[in-house]
């Protein structure tokens, strides 16, 4: 499958890396770090160069999956400290790679939180369509790809479309995995992401991140709960506008999941519940080193109690 050739070229690329390196890899249109580059730097200038050619053969390997996975203009800049914006630039940078349609180029130009929406969908679906593959459940993985064209073929608008992506592959994880396997393989995706600092408070930290990139309007976290006799927490989020829509009674919460293993990897989540309101969803985070995951690619709605 093309997960495998994903796994591969990402190997690739990290050989190429040089933790110390002055070069690093960007959209010229747009300042993105792209998949699966975003944290490299390189020792020179030709080895940034073949880290883009590695970094193009990447995305259009996932372009496979994924045909509406934006288009870079990828750019080698030499970067003395903080990476800038592409109109800050002061002539450093060089081509290294152009592959943009006119289309293609127009829906790049979008305001920033859809970038950063659509760009955040394919990003957690490459990590996972990787993972499926590289753990060998290849019928998900194909079932998953089959479904998204099928969405592709009705839904123009690309925001949408990425969303919709992310339903199916809830639905399908929890639908084809056990508990077990879904939690192996989100704690493993989330790996594969732009690593991020362990935060004291994962899940404020989770729903800022999901909120800034327009998974959700706002959020209102509870104090934690502790249960004594057995040790385990739980956290209740409050969610206003979340993005994602339900299906067959379940709310997919791959998101809210992914990002929180790469926050805390060390957290034993183990179940989502997700009650219904009257403007927004009451999400609840348990946490419990010997109970069984349940929920954590799309969680049962359940009536207020």
């Amino acid at each position: 499958m093309v997960g495998t050739t994903l796994a591969e070229i990402r190997r690739h690329i990290e050989d190429l890396a040089s933790d110390d390196g002055e070069y690093v890899l960007v959209c010229g249109r747009t300042g993105d770090r792209p998949v699966p580059a975003e944290t490299a730097r390189f020792e020179d200038r030709g080895t940034a160069i073949a880290a883009a050619q590695a970094t193009e053969q990447y995305r259009a390997a996932l372009r496979r999956y994924d045909p509406r996975l934006p288009y870079y203009d990828l750019i080698v800049c030499q970067d003395n400290g903080p990476l800038h914006r592409p109109r800050d630039v002061d002539g450093n940078g060089e081509s290294a790679v152009r592959a943009a349609s006119a289309p293609e180029r127009a829906q790049s130009a979008d305001a920033p939180d859809h970038r950063l929406l659509v760009e955040f969908c394919h990003r957690v679906a490459a990590a996972v369509f990787e993972t499926l593959s590289e753990k060998g459940y290849d019928d998900v993985e194909s079932t998953v790809m089959d479904a998204y064209f099928d969405l592709a073929e009705t839904v123009a608008d690309p925001d949408d479309l990425c969303l919709r992506l992310l339903e199916s592959m809830a639905a399908e994880l929890d639908e084809r995995l056990s508990p077990t396997e879904q939690a192996d393989v989100l704690a493993d995706a989330a790996t594969r992401y732009v690593p991020v600092e362990s935060a004291v408070d994962p899940v404020a930290s989770t729903m800022s991140a999901l909120r800034d990139r327009g998974l959700l309007a706002d959020y209102a976290c509870e104090p934690t709960a502790t249960d004594r006799p057995d040790r385990s927490r739980s956290v209740a989020v409050d969610v206003t506008d979340y993005a994602l829509s339900p299906r067959n009674g379940r709310l997919p919460v791959l998101p809210v999941v992914f990002e929180l293993f790469r926050r805390r990897p060390d957290w034993p989540l183990s179940r989502v519940r997700v009650v219904g309101r009257e403007d927004r969803w009451h999400v609840t985070l348990e946490l419990a080193s010997d109970a069984d995951p349940d929920g954590l690619a799309s969680a049962p709605i359940r009536s207020e109690t």
